[in-house]
């Protein structure tokens, strides 16, 4: 999950630039270091695919009724909550991983780059990188499934902004607490487990024995998958929308408190 090879920073991040500029340069950086790695971009891009597609057969075989969803209503999002998790959050665990352990971020904080800069251009390939999963998933299982379009789109805009949000703060946490690149591979697993069995990707909340659902309803993923899921169903109220991205941006706003209390810029020996 990690994407091999060191930037310069002096190279990278132009003297006296503005927040756009800086940005800019970081992100050109880590995408050419993103084109070089093969593994990261097969990854990214054909694992949510692959999964989406082997999962047909597990949704038909769930007991939709009663529940207002339909198989398309659980893929379509489902398989933009798991392109999220791989293309952005467990690449960036890998990046931020193998920048802090190369030296890269300490070398990066000696000049003007201010923290949020050197986490958000760091991410900005992963997100163009989502962005171009997401279209093409959208696009092939609609053809696919023959499902119709979504019945509230701006949920899908609002569901993928609340998940980058959330999974670019959980990628720079979770880096906090990985010592090497290597280990980097296995320590994004708990989360997306956890989103995969309760945050309703492939497996609906409402099928589920009524405690857990309750509890799943809390996990930190759950609002973006509820987002994304009520652009298909056209079934959440404004209230709804509002307190699902209240919650989704509360999770974030815990993850970002935990990076600016755990993160290490040096490399964790």
């Amino acid at each position: 999950m990690t994407t091999a090879g060191v930037a310069r920073p002096d190279a990278v991040v132009p003297a006296r630039s503005g927040t756009a500029a800086r940005l800019a340069a970081l992100g050109r950086a880590e995408l050419t270091l993103l084109m070089r790695s093969r593994a990261a971009l097969i990854t990214a891009l054909l694992v949510p695919a692959v999964t989406a597609f082997s999962m047909r057969g597990m949704v038909k075989s769930l007991d939709l009724g009663g529940t207002g969803l339909s198989m398309a209503t659980v893929l379509l999002p489902g398989s933009l909550g798991l392109a999220l998790i791989f293309s952005v959050y467990a690449n960036l665990v890998g990046v931020y991983v193998t920048r802090r352990e190369s030296l890269v971020l300490v070398r990066l904080r000696t000049g003007e780059v201010r923290d949020w800069e050197i986490f958000a251009g760091g991410a900005l390939p992963a997100l163009l990188l989502a962005l171009v999963q997401c279209v093409l998933l959208i696009i092939g299982l609609t053809v696919a499934l023959d499902a119709p379009a979504p019945a509230a789109p701006h949920l899908v805009l609002l569901g993928l902004l609340a998940g980058v949000a959330l999974l670019v703060a959980a990628g720079a946490l979770t880096a906090a607490v990985t010592r090497t690149a290597e280990s980097a591979q296995l320590t994004f697993l708990p989360f997306w487990l956890l989103s995969m069995a309760g945050s309703g990707m492939f497996v609906p909340r409402e099928v589920l024995p009524g405690a857990v659902a309750d509890i799943s309803t809390w996990l930190p993923f759950s609002p973006v998958m509820d987002l994304l899921r009520g652009a298909w169903t056209g079934d959440l109220g404004v209230i709804d929308q509002g307190r699902l991205s209240v919650a989704a941006l509360a999770w974030t706003g815990v993850a970002a408190l935990g990076v600016r209390q755990w993160f290490r810029w040096g490399p964790r020996h």
